[in-house]
């Protein structure tokens, strides 16, 4: 089983080292950073499979590391805060956070969000659609639209990939937001899927012809054959 490198951003060294225990297993390898600028360093030298990372950090915050990383890559991103606020975990999920955690919070469900999260990322290997126009290709993270290159973020490749592996059926909104986010949330259902829904259509539009993703109003959405 291939490694799977851990990196955990939070200043807390109790909590720091408390998620490290509760997530031990032998594929994981933990790198600890207590501020920004270890991240950062961390960030540039290991290949990363997935980030811990809180907010509020002695020298910055963690919004501003999920905007660099997100420049350059679609690792799968906890975000770890106090702020009970929803306008607080909107920015979160606006920015390309996977999932968000309030604190004080059980470190098993962290440990669980974990495994389901690195597990989805195993299942998105091998499918490949290539149809009217399209071609995806979720193991290598390459999606063209018309021959050309098209950047989706993680959500938005989730969101796709469950849309094409469910292709002619109608998936409501608590469907698709159980699939791609950990916890259901109201203000996901109400904000964060409408987004990235709007987003993904844009992205795939093409010139003259009907966009795929339709809407099922008071349901949900469709992949139309």
């Amino acid at each position: 089983m291939a490694e799977k490198k851990i990196l955990i951003v939070e200043d807390d060294r109790g909590l720091n080292q408390g998620i490290t225990l509760a997530l031990h297993a032998p594929e994981y390898r933990f790198y600890s950073a207590y501020n920004l600028k270890e991240a950062r360093r961390i960030w540039k030298e290991e290949r990363v499979s997935l980030i811990i990372l809180d907010i509020n950090l002695p020298d910055g915050s963690g919004y501003t590391f999920l905007e660099e990383i997100r420049r350059e890559s679609e690792v799968p991103v906890i975000m770890l805060t106090a702020n009970d606020l929803e306008i607080d975990q909107v920015t979160g999920f606006s920015l390309g956070a996977d999932d968000y955690i309030t604190k004080p919070f059980s470190l098993m469900i962290l440990r669980a969000r974990v495994e389901r999260m690195l597990a989805r990322m195993a299942q998105d290997k091998g499918l490949t659609y290539e149809k009217d126009g399209y071609r995806f290709v979720f193991e290598q993270m390459y999606f063209t639209v018309e021959g050309k290159e098209v950047t989706l973020s993680k959500t938005e490749q989730k969101l796709l990939r469950i849309l094409i592996e469910h292709q002619g059926q109608t998936l409501t909104r608590e469907q698709l937001v159980d699939r791609i986010w950990s916890d259901g949330a109201q203000y996901v259902e109400e904000n964060a899927l409408s987004v990235t829904v709007g987003r993904l259509r844009k992205k795939l539009e093409q010139t003259g012809k009907k966009n795929p993703i339709q809407t099922v109003y008071g349901l949900g959405y469709v992949w139309e054959r």
